[in-house]
């Protein structure tokens, strides 16, 4: 019973904090340590607003006592000094794949032949998991850990990154000396969805992005069908769906665009998402803002291109560059609009990269109060936690740092990262600084020695006048051991130092090349200061550039708005029966014509000078494909359930393209892959307009039905989906018709009915 018990604390079960207190003791003398640790004299960030200049910090059984500049030290404590350091709290990820076992990408075998669900007792699409348990899958990685709270991290939010719907994830305390009985703050943390398939799973439904947000529509409605209690069948995908659906709600969109999509899908079921962005939201603030979601941004700027071989200049676009320059930027535009935003190691190459992002981000204008809050604060309310961590108030866990100045000073040293009340160590507190330059004598020759890097693993340079030699350095334990290389190589000279507290100098024994032994003296000329690398002074003088609309080449500098317009003098060709008309004036007043003739006055319109030029209707482009970030469901035989319109790709060059042509209208249609398609958007094509306002309101309804080779796959090679013939194309549609008025019977007759979007289309039809 015992074990089973102990078995269900590591999965993070119980009462964490208190499950084995009455475990025997059998490795020594049991004992309870009921004394405290107190912190003095440090300047402690008890909030990021609520800072106390010289103050104790005072903790017990891994939480915090007391946090104040007047605290009463028990006789029980352990005082330690922190004079002229820094506490913070320590950071929060919301979003890791920490300690938890991530599917594996399957061969890829190009189109899928799987168009049936491989589970039994779970939702109809693979896709869908929200079954899937981040717990389940959890082990404790100690390396990794070692890595984020050499970051400054203290706590993780870690799920499954597979799938659509994803599965709750695990909230985990990075103590280095726990178990997971007391890292384990929370086991079912938030439930997680995205917009990518499963890697995993080979079905073939959706194939694209349309397809995952009908997806995502339908499964809502199916879950609220399910709850009602009116599925006859066992649903463990839609239980596990409607069971968490009170906890926090996060969808991984990567891309402003995508935010928004996402942030219309919750809306329309009631869901308050909590979106991963893509670290372009700068782009979009205004519509970004409107979503009042909270949001969890990437730092993963892109490095600068390497354009020193002309040839590759022509494969850097100025999108891309721009995006570059711009990046670093939106942890600030997102502050200055007031949203609420979490910082996260996602998609960087390494934990350890964090802190020189974040300074980018700090250096292109993001406030250090913000970035703390990015990391404390906010990450803890999205999490629900903020009663627990993100702070150093009473009660809450003793989860901090202990550096020695600004956290987010590139100078600064992070010495100590509690987590629980656990001390790890990053730097060694009671290491001495040796960096600096020096003056070397060594058998009456002078060398130049400069020592720099980390105070605990330092580099050295040492030069002979203007050569610079080989050299080695290693500082442990107060003792320091160098070596230098003269001739080649050939004659090398070692040395080892005391460091002391009496003198800055270094001065020991030396052994010279020929095996002999000496002294030697370092004297001691200047302390270490950072040196600015050129990168570093190129981002500080760098300017961002205005965003454009849209954001790529072509842009406007601000978002184009409808104004009122006279065209004088022009030949109007009316396409009606009035015909061509010469010498004509046309007004425009609010986006539409309201006055044709001669001589019309301008009412404050701008007035253009059309004479010589011709003036005609824009063209409509009654069957295109731009602009569209995906133009074909395949997944299904039948896709009448995906919508254009939640694919419109506002910067696609198209657009642009299909202006300078006349074009000024277009019916946006689905392609031809599967013989009922989805329904069309019908656009109006505005170059820097974004997606929702290029789409005409109350349009007129219309899909997508083909026939001939494609939609019997003739040359697809899976000889697998329903149709394979025109027969067959003739049969599935008699099908769904004949199913859609059955639905649409039941419908009518008010008797109940699974609501099925593409069976209303189709009804409709």
């Amino acid at each position: 019973m015992k074990k089973l018990f102990f078995a269900l604390c590591l999965l993070g079960y119980g009462s964490f904090l208190t499950a084995q207190d009455y475990f025997p003791e059998n490795a020594g003398v049991k004992v309870n340590n009921n004394n405290y640790t107190a912190f003095t004299n440090a300047k402690i960030y008890v909030t990021p607003t609520q800072v106390i200049e010289k103050g104790t910090l005072l903790i017990q059984h891994g939480k915090v006592v007391n946090a104040s500049s007047n605290v009463n030290i028990p006789k029980n404590a352990v005082v330690i000094d922190l004079q002229g350091k820094s506490i913070y709290p320590s950071f929060i990820d919301v979003y890791s794949k920490f300690g938890v076992e991530q599917a594996k990408r399957k061969p890829g075998r190009g189109r899928s032949t799987q168009y049936e669900p491989s589970r039994e007792g779970y939702y109809w699409n693979d896709h869908i998991m929200p079954e899937n348990k981040a717990i389940e899958k959890f082990t404790y990685d100690d390396k990794e850990a070692k890595t984020l709270r050499a970051a400054g991290f203290g706590v993780v939010n870690s799920h499954i990154h597979d799938g659509i719907a994803r599965g709750t994830g695990v909230l985990i305390a990075l103590n280095g000396k726990g178990t997971n009985a007391n890292r384990i703050l929370d086991d079912r943390s938030a439930q997680y969805f995205s917009l990518s398939r499963s890697i995993t799973k080979a079905q073939s439904y959706p194939s694209s992005l349309m397809g995952t947000l009908a997806l995502l529509r339908q499964m809502y409605s199916d879950a609220d069908w399910y709850a009602k209690g009116n599925a006859t069948t066992t649903d463990l995908s839609l239980e596990a769906l409607n069971s968490n659906k009170n906890l926090v709600q996060i969808i991984e969109a990567k891309d402003k665009s995508h935010d928004l999509r996402a942030d219309k899908i919750g809306d329309s079921y009631g869901v308050q998402y909590t979106i991963l962005g893509g670290g372009n939201e700068f782009e979009r603030i205004e519509e970004i803002k409107a979503t009042n979601a909270k949001f969890i941004i990437p730092i993963n700027f892109p490095d600068a291109y390497d354009v020193s071989n002309p040839y590759a200049v022509d494969y850097v676009s100025l999108q891309d560059m721009r995006y570059w320059n711009q990046a670093p930027s939106n942890p600030k535009v997102l502050a200055d609009n007031g949203i609420k935003f979490s910082l996260t190691t996602y998609d960087l190459k390494s934990p350890a990269n964090f802190k020189e992002k974040l300074i980018k981000a700090i250096d292109y204008g993001l406030s250090s109060t913000k970035a703390l809050e990015a990391l404390t604060t906010v990450p803890a309310e999205i999490l629900g936690k903020s009663n627990e961590i993100g702070a150093l108030k009473t009660g809450y866990l003793a989860n901090f740092l202990i550096s020695s100045g600004d956290i987010f000073d590139k100078t600064t040293t992070l010495y100590e990262n509690w987590v629980q009340g656990t001390k790890s160590v990053i730097n060694a507190m009671d290491v001495k600084d040796i960096r600096g330059d020096y003056q070397l004598m060594v058998q009456g020759k002078s060398y130049d020695v400069v020592i720099s890097g980390d105070i605990s693993k330092p580099k050295i340079e040492v030069k002979q006048d203007t050569t610079k030699l080989s050299s080695k350095i290693a500082y442990d334990n107060n003792w320091v051991t160098l070596s230098f290389a003269t001739d080649k190589g050939e004659k090398t000279y070692r040395m080892i130092s005391a460091v002391t507290n009496t003198s800055d100098n270094l001065s020991g024994r030396l052994v010279l090349p020929d095996g002999t032994e000496s002294k030697f003296t370092a004297t001691k000329s200047k302390s270490f200061t950072e040196k600015e690398t050129d990168k570093e002074k190129a981002d500080k003088s760098i300017q961002v550039v205005p965003v454009t609309f849209p954001n790529v080449g072509y842009g406007f500098a601000a978002k184009p708005k409808a104004q009122n317009t006279l065209f004088k003098n022009a030949t109007v060709w009316t396409s009606e029966e009035a015909g061509i008309l010469e010498n004509t004036d046309v007004l425009v007043k609010n986006g539409k014509i309201v006055k044709i003739g001669k001589d019309l006055g301008a009412g404050g319109a701008t007035v253009i000078d059309a004479t010589g030029k011709h003036l005609t209707a824009g063209i409509i482009d009654e069957h295109s494909h731009i602009a569209a970030l995906s133009v074909n469901e395949s997944g299904q035989n039948s896709s009448a359930e995906v919508k254009m319109e939640d694919v419109v790709d506002p910067e696609h060059m198209g657009i642009y393209r299909s202006l300078a042509g006349g074009v000024t209208s277009l019916q946006l249609l689905h392609g031809s892959a599967n013989p009922i398609g989805g329904r069309s958007a019908i656009l109006k094509l505005k170059w820097g307009e974004e997606a929702d306002g290029l789409i005409y309101d109350n349009s007129p309804k219309f899909i997508k039905f083909a026939l001939g080779e494609n939609v019997k796959q003739s040359n697809w090679g899976s000889f697998s989906r329903f149709p394979q013939t025109r027969m067959g194309v003739e049969q599935l549609y008699m099908n769904y018709f004949q199913r859609a008025k059955e639905y649409d019977t039941k419908k009518k007759n008010g008797e109940p009915y699974r609501y099925d979007e593409e069976m209303e289309v189709l009804a409709e039809i």
